[in-house]
């Protein structure tokens, strides 16, 4: 037997014309076969699989578009182009003949970030101001009498092509086929691992609440037990899809229920957009030049949103994208790299240590998998496949969890809790770029491998990035790991964080005001208090002996006691408060 855990982050790839210049899933695919070509043969003889743990970054929108056809990268032919929608896991099948047949059924967990999505409201808002500034900008430039020549005919006029949608950020088309064409290559691809007879307890699929990721399960659910039913002429199945609530999924959205990351995010958003002022300025004035327009800095930062959906949602690269040039296009990556860096990577701890409920879950499944082989479970007896639809937020602190995507040095100063020194600006190289690190289709697999021949390790623990081999600092450079030094070296620096100790705030000791008295009566503790209307606006008082302090609201309502839970008014406020875990 041989277990796998694997963590994938899937992200949607577009599929981008090679006569148009960039072709995003040629760049991955590239770097991915050096990978390949580096660590193929590190499994020995004799290991096979036994647990499998995937989490998938459920496709939003292109991170990153690479290839430029004036950069020196090779082109891309119309028979190199996949089918709208397929994304790089369609290139990392090929990494399935350097893999041991499956001699034994595997145990899967597996994670996904939710399909191809359309913009969401405020994007879709923003893109709505984006086209009437262009038009002011045009009119501007006809009453001053400008020549337009300069201008792209596109920009004349154009209009956001999400302009008449009410909702915003739901699964497209687009990423639907992705996730049912996933589910299909997956079972495929470990038929031994697949073939009990699907039950929720040994297949369990779980996604976020968010609709876009249960969304994405379902189109991967249908792909997966494609032909295994009885429903229609498909043969489909019904299958579960269950999700923890938002306000106490640890396992998925820990940055939802992390009240110091929040605070950290909120406090270091303007400090990197002022990291990233120079690079739009520099740009936002070469475009002025460029084409004879007073294009702003949020006209430029929109503009390359506006390439980056356009590739990834529309297929359409010959319109915003082809504003910007080659060394424009770097600049840009590289903010968002930047931004990724500091906001949900390295850059700070708090950004990776708040995914240890995930990493403990990863873990603990390996150890359960190890269990069942060594006391020779019967199949249909245990978990074998653990399928999750997430998040980039899940996926990326993952990655840096496993200390990917560092040399050894860095990965020395992230065990000593030290910072990290940011992605150099181009053209210096880096090795953390967003397009490798989380790109749409991106994937981090880990797989345990049952060893028997082995004297020193009975399991061993290979990692997969975009379902190919990476090495990891922690084990000296290789893909393939003991399990025990896995556990010990990278694994155990991590588990001394406890989640509540990272994630919990300290609540501010309240004001202390004066109490003033209010008529009305109250029934005991768990009883109730109603109180006479009242204009409460600014009046701290006191129930039971909690005090409650400056209400924002004024005029009539009833204040309820139950216990210690205090609140009031349509959306509840005063001790309630105290009682939130997100």
């Amino acid at each position: 037997m041989f277990a796998i855990s694997i963590l994938v982050l899937l992200s949607i790839t577009a599929q981008l014309k090679a006569d148009h210049g960039f072709d995003v899933r040629h760049h991955l695919y590239d770097a991915a076969k050096d990978i390949v070509k580096a660590s193929a043969n590190n499994i020995p003889d004799g290991c096979t699989p036994i647990h499998l743990n995937l989490v998938f970054l459920v496709p939003g929108m292109i991170l990153h578009l690479l290839s430029w056809r004036n950069l020196n990268s090779p082109s891309v032919s119309e028979d190199d182009s996949l089918d709208s929608g397929v994304s790089i896991m369609n290139y990392a099948l090929e990494v399935k003949d350097f893999l041991p047949k499956l001699k034994e059924p595997c145990i899967c967990s597996y994670q996904a970030r939710h399909g191809a999505r359309s913009p969401t409201i405020k994007r879709m808002r923003e893109l709505d101001k984006l086209a009437s500034h262009l038009e002011e900008l045009i009119k501007d430039a006809e009453e001053q009498k400008l020549s337009l020549e300069k201008v792209p005919l596109w920009l004349q006029g154009w209009k956001s092509p999400w302009r008449a949608k009410l909702k915003g950020g739901e699964l497209i088309t687009k990423g639907e086929e992705e996730m049912y064409n996933l589910g299909i290559r997956i079972r495929e691809r470990f038929p031994e691992l697949f073939e009990e007879e699907y039950h929720p307890d040994v297949y369990p699929i779980k996604a976020t609440q968010v609709p876009r990721a249960s969304a994405s399960a379902v189109a991967f659910g249908i792909g997966f037990l494609r032909g295994m039913g009885t429903l229609g002429p498909a043969r489909h199945r019904a299958f579960a899809v269950t999700s923890e609530s938002r306000a106490s999924d640890i396992i998925l959205r820990f940055h939802d229920c992390c009240g110091k990351y929040k605070a950290f995010r909120k406090s270091q958003e303007p400090a990197v957009d002022k990291l990233k002022e120079s690079v739009l300025d520099e740009i936002t004035s070469a475009l002025t030049s460029r084409y004879g327009l007073n294009f702003t800095r949020k006209n430029v930062a929109m503009l390359w949103f506006l390439c980056k959906q356009e590739a990834s949602v529309l297929d359409i690269t010959d319109q915003a994208c082809d504003l910007f040039s080659p060394s424009e296009v770097a600049l840009l990556e590289w903010t968002d790299d930047l931004e990724m860096f500091i906001l949900k990577g390295y850059g700070n701890s708090i950004n990776y240590r708040m995914g240890v409920p995930l990493l403990e879950d990863v873990v603990q499944s390996m150890e359960q998998a190890i269990k069942a082989k060594e006391e020779k479970h019967a199949p249909g007896s245990y978990e074998k496949a653990r399928l999750r639809f997430a998040h980039a937020e899940t996926v990326v602190p993952f990655t840096c969890l496993l200390g990917l995507f560092l040399d050894d040095s860095e990965f020395q100063k992230i065990q000593r809790e030290e910072s990290l020194e940011p992605p150099p600006k181009p053209p210096q190289s880096r090795n953390w770029r967003g397009s490798n690190v989380a790109p749409f289709a991106g994937n981090n697999m880990l797989v345990l491998h049952s060893c028997p021949a082995n004297s020193a390790s009975k399991y061993f623990v290979q990692v997969l990035h975009n379902e190919h081999p990476i090495p990891m600092a922690g084990c000296n450079g290789s893909d393939f790991c003991p399990f025990e030094e896995f556990k010990e070296k990278i694994v155990a620096p991590h588990l001394k964080h406890d989640y509540n100790s990272v994630c919990t705030v300290q609540p501010e000791e309240p004001e202390h005001k004066p109490a003033t008295r209010i008529k009305g009566s109250y029934s005991g503790m768990a009883g109730e208090s109603s109180f006479a209307p009242a204009d409460l606006q600014g009046i701290g008082f006191i129930i039971r002996g909690f005090r409650v302090s400056s209400f924002l609201g004024r005029g009539n309502f009833t204040p309820h006691v139950s216990g210690y839970v205090f609140s009031h008014g349509p959306e509840g406020m005063g001790l309630r408060y105290l009682y939130s875990t997100c």
